[in-house]
Protein backbone atom coordinates (compact mmCIF):
# COMPACT_ATOMS: atom_id res chain seq x y z
CA UNK A 1 0.00 0.00 0.00
CA UNK A 2 1.00 3.53 -0.06
CA UNK A 3 3.34 4.87 2.74
CA UNK A 4 4.51 8.42 3.23
CA UNK A 5 7.34 8.96 5.70
CA UNK A 6 8.45 12.18 6.75
CA UNK A 7 11.50 13.37 8.47
CA UNK A 8 13.70 16.02 9.23
CA UNK A 9 11.79 18.06 11.25
CA UNK A 10 13.01 19.66 14.66
CA UNK A 11 13.63 23.56 16.32
CA UNK A 12 15.37 26.27 14.52
CA UNK A 13 16.24 29.55 15.30
CA UNK A 14 14.41 32.13 13.11
CA UNK A 15 16.40 32.64 10.00
CA UNK A 16 17.87 29.15 10.02
CA UNK A 17 17.53 25.83 7.76
CA UNK A 18 15.90 22.47 7.53
CA UNK A 19 15.60 19.86 5.12
CA UNK A 20 12.61 17.35 5.00
CA UNK A 21 12.72 14.49 3.12
CA UNK A 22 9.50 12.32 2.50
CA UNK A 23 9.82 8.51 1.41
CA UNK A 24 7.39 7.13 -0.54
CA UNK A 25 6.50 3.78 -1.43
CA UNK A 26 3.43 1.73 -3.15
CA UNK A 27 2.49 3.44 -6.04
CA UNK A 28 5.26 4.63 -9.34
CA UNK A 29 6.72 7.79 -7.56
CA UNK A 30 8.52 9.02 -10.85
CA UNK A 31 5.11 9.40 -12.69
CA UNK A 32 3.31 11.24 -9.72
CA UNK A 33 3.15 14.48 -8.49
CA UNK A 34 4.36 15.28 -5.19
CA UNK A 35 3.25 17.89 -2.57
CA UNK A 36 4.47 19.33 0.54
CA UNK A 37 1.49 21.00 3.11
CA UNK A 38 1.44 22.60 6.03
CA UNK A 39 -0.90 22.91 9.50
CA UNK A 40 -0.43 25.46 12.09
CA UNK A 41 -1.81 25.12 15.75
CA UNK A 42 -5.40 26.15 14.81
CA UNK A 43 -5.22 26.20 11.35
CA UNK A 44 -6.18 24.46 8.39
CA UNK A 45 -4.02 22.48 5.80
CA UNK A 46 -2.01 24.99 3.94
CA UNK A 47 -0.52 24.36 0.39
CA UNK A 48 3.24 24.82 0.12
CA UNK A 49 4.66 23.31 -2.63
CA UNK A 50 4.28 20.91 -5.50
CA UNK A 51 6.35 19.23 -7.76
CA UNK A 52 5.70 17.48 -11.18
CA UNK A 53 6.97 13.94 -12.55
CA UNK A 54 8.73 16.67 -15.47
CA UNK A 55 10.43 18.31 -12.52
CA UNK A 56 8.09 21.91 -12.66
CA UNK A 57 7.78 23.40 -9.51
CA UNK A 58 5.02 25.55 -8.27
CA UNK A 59 5.22 26.86 -4.50
CA UNK A 60 2.80 29.29 -2.30
CA UNK A 61 4.32 32.59 -2.67
CA UNK A 62 4.77 33.22 1.48
CA UNK A 63 7.72 30.68 0.66
CA UNK A 64 9.30 31.76 -2.65
CA UNK A 65 12.64 32.09 -2.89
CA UNK A 66 12.95 30.60 0.92
CA UNK A 67 11.61 27.03 0.11
CA UNK A 68 12.81 24.42 -2.93
CA UNK A 69 10.94 21.26 -3.37
CA UNK A 70 12.54 19.12 -4.92
CA UNK A 71 12.84 15.02 -5.97
CA UNK A 72 14.82 11.68 -6.14
CA UNK A 73 13.12 9.05 -8.37
CA UNK A 74 15.87 6.93 -7.47
CA UNK A 75 15.08 7.01 -4.08
CA UNK A 76 11.80 7.36 -4.20
CA UNK A 77 12.10 11.07 -2.19
CA UNK A 78 10.81 14.01 -2.33
CA UNK A 79 12.40 16.60 -0.01
CA UNK A 80 12.03 20.36 0.92
CA UNK A 81 14.80 22.93 1.62
CA UNK A 82 13.75 25.52 3.96
CA UNK A 83 15.97 28.68 4.32
CA UNK A 84 15.44 32.04 6.25
CA UNK A 85 12.59 30.28 8.68
CA UNK A 86 10.26 32.34 10.07
CA UNK A 87 8.48 32.21 13.17
CA UNK A 88 5.50 31.68 10.96
CA UNK A 89 6.67 28.71 9.56
CA UNK A 90 5.76 26.89 12.30
CA UNK A 91 3.59 24.16 11.58
CA UNK A 92 3.66 19.96 10.91
CA UNK A 93 4.35 19.43 7.43
CA UNK A 94 2.99 16.76 5.44
CA UNK A 95 3.95 15.22 2.40
CA UNK A 96 1.55 14.57 -0.02
CA UNK A 97 0.04 12.83 -3.47
CA UNK A 98 -1.97 15.59 -4.80
CA UNK A 99 -5.26 14.90 -5.90
CA UNK A 100 -6.15 17.82 -8.26
CA UNK A 101 -1.63 19.21 -8.16
CA UNK A 102 -0.45 22.65 -7.64
CA UNK A 103 -2.46 24.95 -5.34
CA UNK A 104 -4.45 22.52 -3.91
CA UNK A 105 -4.53 20.63 -0.41
CA UNK A 106 -6.83 17.78 -1.20
CA UNK A 107 -5.08 14.85 -1.60
CA UNK A 108 -4.67 10.84 -2.47
CA UNK A 109 -2.06 9.97 0.49
CA UNK A 110 -0.90 11.79 3.09
CA UNK A 111 2.22 11.26 5.70
CA UNK A 112 1.80 11.38 9.48
CA UNK A 113 3.82 14.21 9.26
CA UNK A 114 6.84 16.25 11.04
CA UNK A 115 6.79 18.96 13.23
CA UNK A 116 8.84 22.36 12.30
CA UNK A 117 9.09 24.57 15.19
CA UNK A 118 10.77 28.32 14.90
CA UNK A 119 11.75 29.97 17.87
CA UNK A 120 14.72 31.71 19.02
Amino acid sequence: QVQLVESGGGLVQPGGSLLLSCAASGFTFSASPMSWARQAPGKGLEWVSTIYSDFSTYSTDSVKGRFTISRDNAKNTVYLQMNSLKPEDAAVYYCLIPRYGAYSTDFEARGQGTQVTVSS
